[in-house]
């Protein structure tokens, strides 16, 4: 999950920051931990009472150090390690999606007389922004021409019934939804759900500024209400779509003359923004496709494809490569749809899945409340004791071990820690998944110690009356001293 706006701001100063952040490389001795991790909030004005911490080396029985480790409480993007890890158990790290497309009708001198239809099971990974989308379309083009099919006579028929048909997560807050980080999730996706929204102010102060949508096949709508203010101003963007609306609203400003720039926004069928896009794909290549693009939601009867053997098929890359883009970027389409794929469709059932895995590896699932894959909900919650359980079987696993190893962001070098923690003892030394919405900031992971023990912890701060910085700055200060402590 990308950062939400900041928290309010209150206590904690930006010389606080300044202050822990030189302390950030400071040694810390054998016995001085728990005073050390507990000041660290402490000294930046953050009460206690907000935060839950457990700090336990991964080949001890008993924790260095804890706080209210048993209260639940929101992780927002944490809960991607609880949904990720589950799902390399149980499906393994060479999983991969298919998707494979049929022929609904029969092949006459070179022309389809009924639809192609393509049938998802969950594939998050495959967009266009760098070209990926094309190539494998462009094959699939290929493959058809040398199957003889020159001609579609029907349409283009996405089937996404392996998956339930809400996209969208409980607990998701209605003012997320616009967002690109929101974007619902399809047994067929495409582009992350993502369209580019471009914006440039207006050639006068006063004129409606310009704004576009890329792809053009999106099906989405744009009610541009972008105004172009003085130059001297600050603009501001906002994005409105109730769900299950085709409408994108844009309202605010723009400075005169200000730079032209992109932000993403999500669709409202995923569907149909996937199959719309492989049309237009498929034209291009030179197959002509006399019918529209359609959800198989829309379709009467109901095509059936279930004893056809599919003239093309692609697969997803494996899970664990996978895993690495979530955990790296924190995309959240991709959380999801291992959820709903452990569940063989649907959130409730993965939820079950996630609970069953819990207890295979004795933690007691009652430490988890979770309502989607991702951690955008707000009903979702986890108790940092229960956090640093799954951690320290992950460790614990030869299975799993070499897996988190390569997916999370590792501090100061790359992912969402890349600008992190840079220049301390965690840099290079800490493997940690974050997690960020408004009055949440959480931390989960790894960090190897100054005498090379592994250390896992869980830090949630709920509720806090702080600007988001103060608190990051306060967890970067707890990760660091971890990673230079000394148990000896």
């Amino acid at each position: 999950m990308r950062d939400a706006a900041p928290a309010r701001g209150g206590r904690g100063s930006r010389a606080g920051v300044i202050a822990l952040a030189l302390a950030l490389s400071a040694p810390i001795a054998h016995g001085k931990l728990p005073r050390e991790v507990g000041r660290a909030f402490l000294d930046a004005g953050i009460p206690l009472n907000h935060v839950g911490i457990v700090v336990q080396e991964t080949t001890k029985a008993r924790p260095l150090f804890e706080h209210d480790a048993q209260r639940p409480r929101n992780p927002a993007s944490v809960m991607k390690l609880v949904t990720t890890f589950a799902a390399l158990d149980l499906l393994g790290p060479d999983y991969r999606w298919k998707t494979e497309a049929y022929l609904g009708g029969p092949l006459v001198d070179g022309v389809l007389h009924g639809d192609l239809i393509v049938a998802g099971s969950g594939d998050p990974s495959l967009d266009d922004w760098d070209g990926i989308a094309t190539r494998l379309w462009s094959g699939w083009a290929t493959e058809l021409k040398a199957a003889g099919i020159s001609a579609i006579d029907g349409r283009i028929v996405g089937d996404d019934n392996a998956f339930e048909d809400e996209g969208l997560g409980a607990g998701w807050t209605w003012d997320d939804i616009p967002t690109g980080f929101a974007a619902p999730t399809s047994a067929l996706q495409f582009n992350e759900g993502n369209v580019q929204v471009r914006l440039a102010p207006g050639d006068a102060v006063g004129d409606r500024a310009i704004a576009t949508l890329s792809p053009d096949t999106s099906a989405m709508t744009l009610a541009n209400f972008i105004v172009t203010g003085p130059a001297a101003t600050s603009g501001t963007v906002v994005r409105r779509r109730p769900p299950g609306s085709p409408k994108l609203e844009l309202h605010g400003s723009l400075p005169l003359r200000g730079r032209p720039f992109s932000m993403n926004a999500s669709v409202d069928n995923p569907t149909l923004y996937y199959v719309r896009a492989l049309r237009a794909a498929l034209i291009a290549d030179g197959i002509t496709v006399s019918g529209p693009a359609v959800d198989i939601d829309d379709v009467t009867p109901l095509p059936r494809h279930d004893t056809l053997v599919p003239i093309v098929t692609s697969q997803s890359d494996p899970l664990s490569v996978l895993a690495t883009t979530m955990m790296k970027l924190s995309q959240n389409q991709y959380a999801e749809a291992m959820l709903k794929t452990i569940g063989a469709g649907t959130v409730e059932a993965g939820r079950t899945a996630v609970k069953e895995t819990l207890r295979a590896w004795n933690i007691d699932p009652a430490g988890l409340i979770q309502l989607d894959g991702s951690g955008l909900s707000r009903y979702s919650y986890i108790t940092p004791e229960t956090m640093t359980a799954v951690l320290l079987y992950v460790d614990r696993s030869e299975r799993l071990r070499s897996v988190y190893e390569s997916t999370l962001p590792i501090a100061g070098r790359d992912g969402t820690l890349e600008q992190r923690m840079r220049g301390t003892a965690a840099e290079g030394r800490a493997f940690v998944k974050t997690g960020s919405m408004n009055n949440v900031r959480s931390a989960a992971g790894y960090a190897r110690t100054a005498d090379n023990r592994l250390v896992a912890f869980t830090i949630i701060a709920n509720n806090f009356d702080n600007s988001s910085a103060v608190i990051n700055a306060a967890t970067d200060e707890i990760i660091a001293r971890l990673a230079s402590y000394r148990s000896q």
